[in-house]
């Protein structure tokens, strides 16, 4: 598997983490420090991952089983040695959120160091 296809299996699983309200999935995707940061209608929002993890893991019942339609685009994808930034389009919970993430290869492993986000809609 390249490292392209690698990150998009990174980005899979960020999504998927977040459609099936699995804190797991979510610890998966990111590393243990990371931070999730973004502007909500409430004002700025600073999340670790474990914070991340609860919040979406209360989305109950998941997006999944309320068969909400999925929207993820990966809009780009730029690689630079063992580091990479995505930009990604996605819907989650009544929103359309444009999510800056930034990828880091450690030991083979592409996982989310850093996620920024923007509500579009």
């Amino acid at each position: 598997m390249t490292d392209k296809e690698k990150i998009e299996a990174g980005v899979q699983l960020y999504f998927d983490s977040m459609y099936e309200s699995s804190a797991d999935k979510v610890r998966e995707a990111f590393y243990p420090n990371a931070m999730i940061t973004g502007y909500l209608e409430t004002g700025l929002a600073e999340m670790t991952v474990d914070d991340f993890a609860d919040f979406v893991a209360a989305q109950q019942p998941s997006p999944k089983e309320q068969g909400e339609e999925i929207l993820l685009e990966i809009v780009s994808l730029d690689i630079a040695g063992s580091t990479a930034s995505v930009k990604v389009r996605d819907g989650y919970i009544g929103h359309v959120f444009l999510d800056t993430l930034s990828f880091l290869e450690k030991d083979g492993s592409w996982k989310i160091y850093n996620k920024l986000f923007h509500v579009e809609s």
